[in-house]
């Protein structure tokens, strides 16, 4: 079929890379432009852009989808279907009713409908996630869904294993769902609105590592959120901790406080004890807590 991908991230370029072995492979990718990224701020271009590029895929990257110079783009590509993943831009009228829009959605819809469903299922320790291709409508991924397949998510799971795999499922699903529309045999099932649950944007409170909540949930937290965004702990001064492994331990310390010996650093939380592996101070790179512990004492929480 001839297809127009949108998409941004590495996910995206994950599932593109599938895309591109397959009799789908996009005629045109549309991606945001170049933008800063990172500590240095250094201008980068997104993970789909890059891969289009080697790929010598034509690529148009737009500020806005929706606007006349791009939907005339997308027009012109005369796409069977326009498939989106990881975009990060609204798709209004009259893109929406160009042709057929399917949607690759890391949850098991309606389970996690949002931005950030990956990270949530993880701090909820749901016990699986997985992927779904649905078509996109104007409401908030509430799209009837095609295609579904599940992953166990296991105790220790971070963010940076999960995501990759779930990519992967993610591309082949979404092959297999442009060969059941090339036959005419796509089928599509309405989600159960009352049983959707909705995966808000990581924002800065979601960061900050609270002790008075359970060891379970922070360890649960910072998995979600490693490598790429991470919690922190706030010190005593305002200074914040970045923390980037944890796990819970059966030890006893007061909640609120952190106790540090042979070199290992424990955290008191509202019920349980969380042990510190891995810290990121301030400006600093991440270490393990045992070389943290060499040159600083055991911090005290603001």
């Amino acid at each position: 079929m001839r297809t127009v991908y949108l998409g941004t991230s590495d996910f995206a370029a994950t599932v593109l890379r599938r895309l591109a072995d397959s009799p789908h492979a996009p005629v045109l990718v549309v991606t945001p432009p170049d933008s800063r990224q990172g500590r240095g701020r250094k201008v980068s271009p997104p993970p789909v852009a890059e891969l289009a590029r080697e790929a010598g895929m034509d690529l148009l990257q737009a500020e806005n989808v929706n606007d006349e110079a791009a939907l005339g783009r997308i027009r012109a590509a005369e796409p069977e279907a326009i498939l989106v993943c990881a975009f990060g831009q609204l798709i209004r009228e009259p893109l929406l009713s160009l042709a057929e829009i399917l949607n690759v959605h890391p949850s098991l819809l309606p389970r996690w409908r949002g931005a950030a469903p990956i990270e949530r299922a993880i701090m909820a320790r749901d016990p699986q996630t997985g992927v779904c291709v649905m078509r996109l409508t104007a409401g908030l991924d509430s799209g009837p869904v095609a295609l579904r397949a599940e992953l166990p998510l296991g105790d220790n799971e971070e963010y940076g294993t999960l995501a990759p795999r779930l990519a992967e499922l993610g591309g082949e699903l979404l092959a297999e769902a442009l060969d059941l529309l090339a036959d005419g045999t796509l089928a599509f099932a309405e989600q159960d609105d009352a049983a959707a649950t909705y995966a808000e944007k990581i924002g800065a409170q979601d960061r900050r590592l609270d002790p008075a909540e359970s060891a379970e949930h922070l360890a649960a937290k910072v998995r979600a959120l490693t490598p790429h965004i991470g919690a922190y702990l706030e010190l005593e001064g305002g200074e914040r901790l970045g923390v980037r492994a944890a796990r819970t331990v059966d030890a006893a310390v007061v909640a609120g406080t952190t106790k540090a010996e042979w070199g290992v650093l424990l955290l008191g939380c509202g019920q349980g004890t969380l042990r510190l592996d891995v810290v990121q101070p301030a400006g600093g790179k991440p270490m393990a807590a045992e070389a943290y512990l060499r040159g600083h004492p055991a911090p005290k929480l603001g």
